[in-house]
């Protein structure tokens, strides 16, 4: 398990002062505790879920600076491990107000994707902390994933691959399946995904709708309207707005009930954007057509929960960002923003805090 290959990295508690990186794999020891910092800028990778930190380790090793990986999610967990951090590389786990306050050396925060609902950006903010993003990673992987998701679901794709494997040969088993051209797909969130879903779908003849308060304005083909109106109209409602305290549930009950009762809603953004409990029950009663979903609110998705039972649902684990080269680009470019702050002393390249910029 690649969680397991990580705990093993965790390095000794007392190695001797140098390059961090070359003792990556070096023994477990039962201390997790990452080595006292020397000089040289000094990087904790937390909890990474990835096989290796090879991107990394290259653009640290040829910076100078040292590094390791611990495995912290909780408070307790990053308070205890990350206390001689410079910088934390995140990609689970919540940075409280309390982490922040109790991390003294720390410097900058970055996130091994686009969103940063797991830091306190006001906490970050006020400690002076920049808190840097990588919001072009895989950009084309996620607008390609959310295409797919929309097709599987209109060409019932998954029910005809089930039947054709239990020894079945029957396209009107899964009736009816209605022409994708001329039908209307509404955009949740138009920026750099939004945008890229709109110029890959505008090539299926489809009708574009889109809603972001956040763009002065929309992709080219695609019609602004208000959120109401999106949901009335749209035969699929794609969702590529980030999660913050104005769209957490911005998909629920209520929402969905102002769906076409035949409508699929496709969610490649993040799990809490969309009540699941809502859109499970209102695809029980047959208040909705289908749904497309590589995020959940939680993670794995409980193997209990009613989507797995249903035959017009499509659950991915999360994985609409990645492709080897996506995944190559983002680990380089979070190693790039601690050595941009860390090393050359110049503000981050993508700071979601910029307030803390004009901080002394």
């Amino acid at each position: 398990m690649a969680r397991d290959r990580i705990r093993a990295a965790a390095l000794p508690p007392h190695p001797p002062l140098g390059d961090v990186s070359e003792r990556a794999a070096e023994a477990p020891s039962e201390d997790p505790r990452p080595p006292v910092p020397g000089p040289a800028p000094f990087v904790l990778i937390c909890g990474l879920d990835h096989a290796n930190v090879d991107e990394e380790e290259a653009v640290f090793r040829s910076a100078g600076v040292r590094f390791a990986q611990v495995v912290a999610r909780s408070e307790d967990d990053f308070l205890r491990l990350c206390g001689e951090a410079e910088a934390l590389l995140l990609q689970y786990g919540a940075v409280t107000r309390r982490v922040i306050a109790g991390l003294p050396r720390l410097r900058l925060l970055v996130r091994y994707g686009v969103g940063v609902d797991g830091v306190d950006l006001d906490a970050a903010t006020d400690h002076g902390i920049p808190v840097a993003n990588v919001p072009d990673y895989g950009t084309d992987e996620v607008a390609n994933h959310a295409v797919a998701l929309l097709l599987a679901l209109a060409r019932r794709l998954p029910e005809l691959d089930r039947q054709t494997r239990a020894g079945g040969w029957d396209v009107f088993a899964v009736q009816p399946i209605h022409r994708l051209a001329g039908q209307t797909v509404g955009i949740i969130g138009c920026g750099r995904i939004g945008s890229r879903v709109a110029r890959k779908l505008a090539g299926f003849d489809v009708r574009l709708l889109g809603h972001d308060p956040y763009v002065a304005e929309v992709p080219p083909g695609v019609t602004p309207v208000g959120l109401d109106r999106l949901l009335a109209e749209s035969d699929y409602v794609t969702v590529h707005c980030p999660l913050n305290a104005e769209t957490r549930h911005l998909i629920d009950a209520a929402a969905l009930a102002r769906m076409k009762p035949s409508a699929v809603l496709v969610n490649t953004a993040r799990g809490g954007i969309v009540d699941t409990a809502a859109l499970a029950a209102a695809l029980e009663r047959g208040r909705l057509g289908g749904a497309g979903l590589d995020v959940t609110e939680q993670e794995p998705l409980d193997p209990r929960s009613p989507l797995l039972r249903m035959d017009r649902v499509v659950v991915t684990p999360h994985a609409a960002w990645y492709s080897e080269e996506g995944r190559s680009d983002l680990k380089r470019r979070v190693a790039e923003e601690a050595v941009r702050v860390l090393v050359r002393g110049e503000p981050p390249r993508n700071c979601v805090n910029p307030r803390v910029l004009a901080k002394p």
